[in-house]
């Protein structure tokens, strides 16, 4: 091998172990240069500083009027509702009313064959003026001494057997007639004339909605809360308007299976604008609390078994332990711990720490 390639060979190879060697201290360089360069590395280095203070909203504390309202779910129902039927069998002759129409108390629905029961009528009717001549001969008689007291017994008793069986008859014409028992609406009819029916064939329902029944239950912890007189409001459905309605009645003892107690309100409902059987979202003014002090629910914090908010003072959040009255759906009650002009940290509650400095964002009252 010449000399000027041995050479060359021997170069590159000092060249190749040199690289190796430098290669560890070349790669922690670039990558200090590359830590270096990312945002906020040197404030890392040389420590975080001083925390910034939390920016919050709060609220002026101030006297207000706080009502316990209590909700529940429950069903418009009508005020009464039947199913028709006739009280005797026989065969319809006439159906005198229109499906869905309104009727009136007495209204005469439909008829069944009474030819049978006329003609009884009418035979019995023809001996009643014969039997009442009897018994005013046997009077006349009687008073005269001419007969028996026993005769004229016999006689009048004839009489009032005849008008007996002529009130009955007259009993049993009725039952052929369907009358409404109240006013209200008629429904769908369930059958046609020339069916033969019987007492326990229905033949249409019929409904009153004006006024209409709020039904609905409540636990036996506020039972004793709500009485006849009570006013609640209600909505149903899609619908979101709140109807004024009031407790008329409270079943007198309480269910031992759901331990709850169920309640009848009233509704006008004087257009009949709303109709049964809708689910209903109601809510009853158990108490009304004047002057007294409410806070939102999410200021409060539950510690270790007591409660606690935080208020601001002096550039700081200071931790405050309260006692909670009664709870509605977005406030608490506050009884001890708080007093009127302390001003409540409503905001970032959950990152707050007693002694934390804190600026204020929103103040409302």
């Amino acid at each position: 091998m010449k000399k000027s390639v041995k050479f060359a060979v021997i170069v590159a190879i000092i060249v190749l172990i040199a690289g190796m060697a430098l290669f560890p201290v070349v790669k922690k360089k670039y990558a200090a240069d590359e830590i270096g360069g990312i945002p906020g590395s040197e404030q890392k280095s040389q420590g975080s500083g001083r925390q910034s203070a939390l920016t919050v909203n709060a609220e002026i504390i101030s006297y207000e009027t706080l009502d316990d309202i209590s909700r529940a779910k429950g069903r418009l129902i009508p005020d009464e509702e039947v199913d028709l039927s006739f009280e005797t069998s026989g065969k319809i002759t006439a159906i005198y009313f229109k499906e869905g129409t309104n009727v009136k108390k007495g209204d005469l629905l439909a008829k069944i064959n009474d030819n049978p029961l006329k003609a009884e009528l009418q035979k019995l009717q023809a001996q009643l003026p014969l039997a009442q001549a009897r018994v005013q001969r046997q009077q006349t008689l009687l008073e005269n001494d001419a007969v028996s007291k026993e005769s004229f017994e016999s006689v009048y008793t004839e009489l009032e057997k005849l008008n007996a069986d002529i009130d009955l008859v007259k009993a049993k014409l009725a039952q052929t007639e369907l009358r409404a028992p109240f006013d209200g609406q008629i429904g769908l009819r369930q059958v046609s004339e020339g069916t033969y029916v019987s007492p326990t064939t229905v033949i249409s329902k019929i409904t009153k909605i004006t006024p209409l029944k709020v039904e609905f239950s409540v636990n036996e912890s506020q039972a004793y809360d709500i009485k006849p007189g009570t006013p609640l409001q209600f909505s149903w459905g899609n619908d979101q308007t709140k109807y004024d309605a009031t407790v008329y009645a409270v079943e007198p003892r309480i269910d031992e299976n759901l331990m709850t107690v169920m309640i009848r309100a009233i509704y006008p409902n004087t257009e009949g604008h709303i109709k049964p059987g809708h689910s209903a979202t109601i809510e009853l003014r158990l108490s009304r609390y004047e002057n007294t002090i409410a806070i939102p629910s999410l200021a409060v914090i539950t510690e270790l078994g007591s409660d606690q908010v935080y208020v601001y003072k002096n550039g700081k959040a200071q931790a405050t332990t309260i006692k909670k009255g009664i709870r509605t759906e977005s406030q608490v009650q506050i009884l001890d711990g708080l007093s009127v002009g302390d001003t409540l940290i409503t905001t970032g509650v959950m990152q707050l720490r007693n002694g934390m400095d804190v600026k204020l964002n929103e103040l409302s009252k």
